[in-house]
């Protein structure tokens, strides 16, 4: 296995779906939810973990999905406000890749360590997978486990 963890944003690490109204925001093209979206879990304690297995040579990333059927426009508005969310809540940590892709992009294609760790909230990208891919029961126990 690759030296690398990855983890999605929307219903892993960022409560976009605990926003109040985000399916009519983004419907509206608004980007809002995706800046104000509270974190799932304990930021500064991911944050300490990630740092730590950084320093033991794993690569970090983000892959993230953007809106379905968003236009380009909107697109640029969400990818500034998923980076602006990622700057906000997880200064600390400085990730090797962040892709922020099209809805429904098989992750495992975008990133530059397939073979890694994925946290993600959706089975089906997990199924996709090529490393090991785990769900966002216990993202903080797990990265222990392997620092």
């Amino acid at each position: 296995m690759t030296k690398a963890v990855y983890f999605d944003m929307d219903g892993t690490i960022a409560n976009l779906y605990g926003v109040d109204g985000w399916l009519d925001m983004l419907i509206a093209e608004d980007a809002t939810p995706y800046r104000i979206a509270k974190p799932l879990i304990n930021l500064q304690a991911l944050a300490r973990v990630l740092n730590r297995l950084q320093a033991c040579g794993y690569v970090l990333g983000i892959v993230s999905w953007l809106a379905k059927g968003a236009n380009d426009e909107y697109n640029q508005k969400v990818t500034k406000a998923k980076i602006d969310w990622l700057n906000k809540h997880l200064a600390s940590v400085h990730f090797n890749e962040i892709h922020i892709v099209e809805y429904g992009t098989p992750k495992e294609t975008v990133v530059l360590n397939p073979n890694g760790i994925l946290f993600d909230d959706e089975k089906k990208n997990r199924d996709n997978w090529t490393g090991k891919a785990f769900d966002v029961d216990a993202i903080i126990e797990t990265l222990k486990a392997i620092a």
